[in-house]
């Protein structure tokens, strides 16, 4: 934890870079010299942030939402009261002591109180739920102020017809087992019907593996139906966060019926492909409409942390703003200066327009 919160801190000055200069006009006919704009990074404001039990999550939000120059309104999850109180502690005296105002960083005790504060869209300026699908359903249809975050976390392992069987295994078999009840852990995993081509193909091998891992398989209807796997549990719903160690498998023809199925099935959060083929590699990661497409490395790494972002706020899948493991950049938003010497528009009758890009 404190690891996480000091590379936070060594992280360079996120307030108040320049992420655009440009001359928009030369001198004009008065002289009033050339117009320039600048656009710089500025913190979002004010964010609510409701967690899981998780103790370690209340110094990465706190440590990024500082870092990023925001206030925060903190609620964790109920089991870890008594640690997010202490912690809580521990980080408002060193506020006091860098006389930064402790209120700056505010846990939330009670469930009423978050409603209260959903309606509050006029002081609060992001909503960050994490934890269950259900938290951020309830979240996204019960506020106005703008929601960061996903609702589920069903994410693929593709294992394609040109897949190492040693890679495809070690993957998996992280993606499922190394935290289960992470959101991106691996939910579904697809294989190419090359794999189920006899009773010895790799296929069966792999689903012999995961039951050796103690992974509970579910055969999607078009694997239930191969010879071999009728003795597997059935399941027709494509779209299930389990959270624990069960895995759907299903066959797919190839690599665009698998990327059919994962944009069809997923909750856009975290996808991968496990395959040798280069130009099976690159299609899987251009057509997958996901936060995070991976290739051949475990979907446990879409995280914050392993991303080098420090620590994280949370994931989004959203397409505004921020999508993927949010760090300090998903926490700023942006305003522009001009800076001129007596410009004005009058109809643009006789302004001359430059628009010339400057170097940061």
């Amino acid at each position: 934890v404190a690891a996480g919160t000091r590379a936070v801190a060594r992280q360079q000055e996120p307030i108040g870079r320049v992420v655009r200069r440009c001359k928009v006009m030369d001198d004009d006919e008065h002289g009033s010299g050339s117009l320039t704009l600048e656009k710089v990074t500025a913190p979002m404001g004010v964010l609510l942030v409701i967690f899981e039990a998780r103790p370690d999550a209340l110094p990465q939000i706190a440590s990024l939402a500082l870092k990023a120059g925001n206030g925060a309104l903190l609620k964790g999850g109920r089991e870890a009261t008594q640690s997010n109180k202490a912690i809580h502690a521990c980080i408002a005296q060193a506020l006091t002591e860098f006389g930064v105002p402790p209120a700056c960083i505010t846990l939330v005790d009670t469930r009423d109180e978050v409603d209260g504060l959903l309606a509050c869209h006029d002081t609060i300026d992001m909503v960050v739920p994490r934890g269950s699908n259900q938290l951020c359903t309830y979240v996204m249809e019960n506020t106005k102020i703008p929601v960061l975050g996903h609702a589920d976390g069903v994410c693929h392992v593709y294992v394609d017809k040109a897949a190492d069987p040693l890679k495809a295994n070690r993957i998996l078999v992280d993606a499922k087992t190394d935290y289960p009840a992470a959101c991106n852990a691996a939910e579904t995993c697809l294989v190419h019907m090359d794999h189920f081509a006899n009773p010895h193909g790799y296929g069966h091998r792999l689903l012999n593996k995961l039951t050796e891992e103690g992974i509970k398989v579910l055969a999607g209807p078009r694997m239930h139906a191969i010879a071999g796997c009728a003795q597997l549990p059935t399941t027709e719903d494509m779209h299930v966060e389990y959270g624990d160690l069960t895995l759907m498998m299903e066959v797919v023809d190839d690599v665009d019926a698998a990327i059919a199925h994962i944009n069809a099935n997923s909750s856009s959060h975290t996808e991968c492909v496990v395959t040798e083929d280069e130009a099976v590699r690159e299609k899987f990661l251009n057509a997958v409409d996901s936060a995070c497409v991976f290739a051949n490395c475990s979907t446990r790494f879409s995280d914050g942390f392993r991303f080098g972002l420090g620590a994280e706020v949370g994931i989004s899948t959203s397409r505004l703003h921020a999508r993927g493991p949010v760090g300090i950049e998903g926490l700023l938003t942006t305003k522009t200066y001009i800076r001129g010497g007596g410009h004005v528009v009058a109809k643009d009758a006789t302004n001359k327009y430059a628009h010339e890009e400057l170097p940061l």
